[in-house]
């Protein structure tokens, strides 16, 4: 998620980190070179934003903008820091968690179909594996699950999760596959963090768990059914389910990483390959800027979802943050008043966030490939900058 420096705004990001377990606003700093200027035009306030971001330490940033003007293209610093390539707008990038906005609209189109509802309980479609120890499945619909509003205890901020994919673990474990059964049961040796509906908690395995009611409700893999109703339909023809496959696609952005360990030092690592199956559901996705914006921009649209469940998709919790969750969605009023939807995605080495406006017409995807922060309002500068003209 956004990476302001607050407490509050600290334990939101902790869950927000698809396959971490640690705040990204880490101290420490890395990268080299010089920024690298966009195309200027009406988008200097972007670029200087991007700029901002490379001098703060980032290794690489890039960004990609499409709106009634048409497309623009800005990046600083690297995609490659010990040759010097720079970024480009046709990177591969790992997505993380904007994987969850494709795994709503599924369950919202399978809903759409009636082969599905919001409102039935996990219980129905995964009998048995919510309960005990303070769990009911019962009482746990897939709405809650898709708005974070389960109670379900988070996979990523468990011990077990830190000491398998952070720091030494990650460098041990990420070739290795973990099932989605053995990521939820990482998640269930811990109680629930409330009762279902009264909080709002950022919980990876919720998504985990919706990935599995997709399979059972359409007989076929959460990414066998994105790819067919959304990646297909859009010819979003850079954008991959990868499954097991640990590479990624070329050209792409190295990934640097400190791999989120307890107490970070100078050291930061090439974190650009592991098993995505780690991620899955929540954040298995690999795409592209141009890629994610097209998805956003016909998803806000309205061109992916019937008008019931587009009001759906767009209907917010309270999250106690500085922003609000739909339904897979992070929609963000800005300073000046704008109100953007997207999400972020926020895996080893990759720090991913796409907005678009509500008629979906002006659209930002940008794209760190190092996964460290000192100054998060930084980050959230990019929006502004982009939707609002500041900096």
């Amino acid at each position: 998620m956004s990476i302001r420096t607050t407490r509050r705004n600290r334990s939101a990001l902790r869950g927000l980190a698809v396959a971490l377990g640690a705040v990204v606003a880490l101290t420490g700093a890395a990268g080299t070179g010089n920024a690298a200027g966009g195309s200027g035009g009406t988008h200097g306030a972007t670029q200087r934003a991007l700029d901002a971001l490379e001098q703060a330490g980032m290794p690489g940033v890039a960004a990609e903008v499409s709106g009634p003007q048409g497309t623009w293209f800005g990046s600083a610093g690297f995609a490659d820091t010990s040759t010097g390539r720079k970024r480009t707008a046709a990177d591969h990038l790992r997505a993380g968690s904007n994987t969850k906005s494709l795994v709503s609209v599924v369950v919202l189109q399978l809903e759409a179909e009636g082969k599905l509802d919001l409102d039935d309980s996990v219980e129905r479609w995964l009998p048995g594996l919510l309960q005990g120890n303070g769990y009911d499945g019962n009482k746990v619909t897939i709405r809650q699950l898709l708005n974070h509003t389960s109670g379900v205890h988070d996979m990523v901020s468990t011990p077990e999760w830190r000491a398998y994919m952070n720091g030494p673990g990650f460098l041990a474990h990420r070739y290795e596959t973990r099932t989605p059964r053995q990521i939820v049961d990482m998640a269930l040796k811990y109680r629930p963090d409330f009762e279902p509906g009264t909080g709002w908690n950022y919980s990876n395995t919720n998504f985990v768990l919706a990935g599995m009611i997709i399979e059972k409700a359409s007989g076929h893999t959460y990414a066998h059914e994105a790819e067919r109703r959304i990646i297909k339909r859009l010819k979003l023809r850079e954008t991959t389910f990868p499954g097991t496959d640990p590479k990624l696609p070329a050209p792409y952005a190295v990934g640097y990483s400190k791999l989120y360990a307890e107490n970070p030092g100078p050291e930061i690592y090439d974190a650009t390959e592991y098993n995505p199956a780690w991620s899955g559901a929540t954040g298995e996705v690999i795409s592209t800027t141009g890629d994610l914006n097209r998805y956003y921009s016909a998803l806000l649209s309205g061109k992916l979802l019937p008008a019931a469940q587009q009001r759906e998709l767009l209907d917010t919790v309270e999250t106690g943050t500085f922003f609000r969750y739909g339904t897979g969605l992070i929609a963000r009023t800005l300073s000046c008043g704008v109100k953007v939807y997207g999400h972020d995605g926020i895996v080893w080495g990759s720090l991913t966030s796409t907005a678009t406006t509500a008629d979906g017409k002006h659209t930002l995807t940008f794209h760190l490939n190092g996964d460290w922060l000192e100054d998060g309002r930084l980050y959230e500068d990019v929006f502004e900058a982009e939707f609002c003209g500041k900096g």
